[in-house]
């Protein structure tokens, strides 16, 4: 039985579908992160990683904002509980939360599966941090962004300053992480941070769900692979990442999904993948 979220909610497009969607489901909060989130949302991630029947997970929010930000009363939260005499261990238990809460948001990337943000309304600070480890994104034209945390007087620390400059550079990062200034889906998508903009939060919805029914239907073994390898190669040389393809496929090209692929390609009909 799946197992029952505070912050999020599960969701198969349908019976046959191995295409989820993991919702951000705190409407009244305006999907800010809390506390409950970063516990919940590893495990929720973790939990279609290992489920044979997901092959595409898809992040997204039902309301009218795709996320506010790190709530407020959160960050509270955090700064009180580890008020202690000491200044120093006041320091190393502040790391200690911030690690982990990092560690939440790029569990998206040790996901083996593709991960895709649908982005719509309001992607604000926090939101930020958690589309820059999606794989794919997405946003319709009514979404706006903002790297806010510099109005808080904060540094933004859970991934936006280091994923975003590789994303869309690194002069429209620091300018954007400077300013905090909010931008567009258009603006968005002319610097690189999404793939496309849809007209309406319905066609987002229909849109990013095709594509990923698509990759969906691929071999489970050549996605999986193109993640792994696409995040392990950002951080070495052409050399070292031309090695490491050589070394994957060593051990992965020679699969049945190869073969169902050639043979699908040569009676022209769809191929068949088994489940991971």
């Amino acid at each position: 039985m799946e197992e029952k979220y505070k912050t999020l909610e599960i969701e198969r497009l349908s019976s046959t579908s191995s295409v989820y969607c993991l919702c951000l489901n705190t409407p009244s909060l305006k999907n800010a992160l809390t506390l409950d989130f970063f516990t919940e949302f590893p495990k929720a991630i973790s939990s279609l990683d290992q489920n044979p029947n997901v092959s595409v997970i898809i992040i997204s929010s039902k309301t009218q904002h795709f996320c506010s930000g790190i709530h407020i009363q959160a960050l509270s939260t955090i700064t009180n509980q580890h008020q202690v005499s000491d200044r120093g261990r006041t320091g190393e238990r502040l790391r200690r939360t911030i690690k982990s809460m990092q560690d939440s948001l790029t569990a998206i990337e040790r996901c083996r599966k593709p991960v895709i943000a649908a982005i719509n309304g309001g992607c604000i600070g926090g939101g930020i941090d958690l589309v820059t480890a999606c794989d794919v994104r997405y946003c319709s034209k009514d979404a706006f962004f903002s790297v806010k945390e510099v109005d808080l007087a904060i540094v933004a620390d859970l991934g936006t300053l280091q994923r975003l400059p590789r994303i869309v550079g690194f002069g429209n990062a620091m300018e954007l992480a400077l300013t905090g200034r909010r931008f567009s889906g258009e603006e968005a998508k002319n610097i690189g941070l999404v793939t496309k903009v849809f007209e309406s939060k319905v066609e987002l919805d229909d849109g990013v769900r095709q594509i990923a029914e698509n990759i969906a239907a691929k071999s489970p073994l050549a996605v999986v692979g193109t993640k792994a390898v696409l995040l392990k190669s950002r951080d070495m040389s052409t050399d070292q990442g031309l090695d490491y393809i050589a070394t994957w496929n060593s051990s992965m090209l020679l699969s049945d999904d190869l073969m169902e692929a050639v043979q699908a390609h040569l009676k022209k009909r769809t191929p068949v993948f088994s489940k991971l």
